[in-house]
């Protein structure tokens, strides 16, 4: 069954638990379901406990007896906590009847109305239920500031916290030292990144993982009455076995073009139109592709992504992530970087991502040069997103001042 049209105050108290980066699904008992004790475990839910690694009902055999499995639960509200269990279950299947999953909260109609909204959180490997309908979230958050909800809330964001914290620290102390030579001789995209992972004593490498004990840090050049850079969320390269082209290498014949005495292909290729060099997206969401194409029919589509792989791309790199600002001087003859501020985020909505590449909101760019040995060498493909719809692909961020 379908949620009905959540109100006002329900969408907001989900707005306040996505503010801490929590990932949730929701389930509305029906008067039906509060009778017989049963609900269904519908589609959003079933993938929600897959993703949290928490039961898998794909796998699971029929009969509540037989292969039922059960979980812990928590009841929340702004002054208690009651301890129930979740049964989840496949019914035996009846002649022409496909027995759709099932899942009882034991002591549910104690605790929710008929048609309330249940926001279904993993915690503690059991799940968290704070009854949307119901529970004051903004006046536990705000005000009260303690209870069984609120503790609840701060086991499940202070994970990294202590990691968090002293990273801003480290990074305020940098600020307060005043603006930081470039480690490079030259300007250079590149050059902020260096220079802050040079000082903070990274190793300058090319791993997928993030910078800082699980934080990746992303720092960009602050602008003053100009529109700011837009912000790096990840480098993926297609899927040479599903695209027309097999290389890098062959996309720079095919489009690039020589500057300077470099054969090279600098662009920033978007789904609302084609660039200078006739190359745009498109999102085939029907089999959950992303093609590059080009405007000259006899090329066509040349390089694919599975979208999937993408959103995963996007949740491993930006799970925890430090966004640095920092004005840009000159002083003899060479760059500094006076670091101001950052914006911190959690657990991007992955649900978002294939709408702003489709908006033009997400964009790639390509960084290629043909390199002494006569082979592409390419910074990316980079994945970005404008600044000013970072917030649109993040939960609430927080915002700190450097200096």
């Amino acid at each position: 069954m379908a949620l009905r049209k959540l109100t006002t105050i329900e969408w907001e108290r989900m707005r306040r638990l996505t503010a801490f980066s929590l990932e949730l699904t929701l389930l509305q008992p029906t008067k039906t379901a509060l009778e017989k004790g049963i609900m269904d475990a519908t589609a959003p839910f079933r993938n929600y406990l897959f993703e949290a690694g928490l039961h898998d009902f794909n796998s699971q055999g029929r009969g509540a007896r037989e292969n039922g499995v059960k979980l812990a639960a928590h009841f929340l509200s702004e002054t208690t906590s009651v301890l129930t269990t979740a049964s989840l279950y496949k019914p035996k299947a009846k002649p022409g009847k496909g027995g759709d999953p099932r899942i009882c909260f034991y002591g549910l109609p104690s605790y929710a109305q008929a048609d309330d909204i249940l926001a279904i959180i993993a915690y503690d490997h059991g799940l968290a239920v704070i009854n949307l309908t119901r529970v004051d979230v903004a006046q536990v958050l705000d005000t009260q500031r303690h209870g069984p909800l609120w503790e609840v809330l701060k086991d499940l964001t202070d994970d990294t916290g202590s990691v968090s914290g002293e990273l801003l620290s480290r990074l305020r102390d940098l600020a307060r030292n005043g603006p930081v030579p470039s480690t490079m001789d030259f300007r250079a995209d590149t050059a902020i990144g260096r220079t802050l992972e040079t000082v903070l004593g990274i190793e300058i490498n090319s791993s997928k993982e993030p910078d800082y004990k699980g934080i990746e840090l992303k720092s960009y050049r602050r602008k003053g009455k100009s529109r700011e850079n837009r912000k790096q969320l990840f480098a993926k390269v297609p899927e040479w076995s599903i695209s027309k082209f097999k290389s890098m290498d062959e996309i720079l014949g095919a489009f690039g073009y020589w500057r300077e005495d470099v054969f090279q292909l600098n662009c920033t290729v978007s789904a609302r139109k084609p660039n200078s060099q006739g190359l745009s997206f498109f999102l085939d969401e029907r089999q959950g592709l992303l093609h590059e194409i080009s405007d000259r029919q006899e090329v066509g589509a040349f390089a694919s992504w599975y979208l999937k792989d993408l959103r995963a791309a996007l949740l491993k790199k930006h799970n925890e992530t430090f966004w640095i600002g920092a004005d840009v001087l000159e002083i003899a003859g060479r760059e500094h970087f006076q670091f101001r501020d950052v914006i911190h985020t959690r657990k991007p909505i992955v649900s978002q991502f294939d709408i702003l590449l489709e908006q033009g909101e997400i964009t790639m760019d390509h960084q290629m040069k043909r390199s002494s040995k006569g082979r592409a060498h390419e910074r990316g493909p980079s994945f970005k997103i404008k600044s000013a719809s970072l917030e649109l692909l993040f939960p609430p961020s927080k915002t700190y001042s450097l200096i």
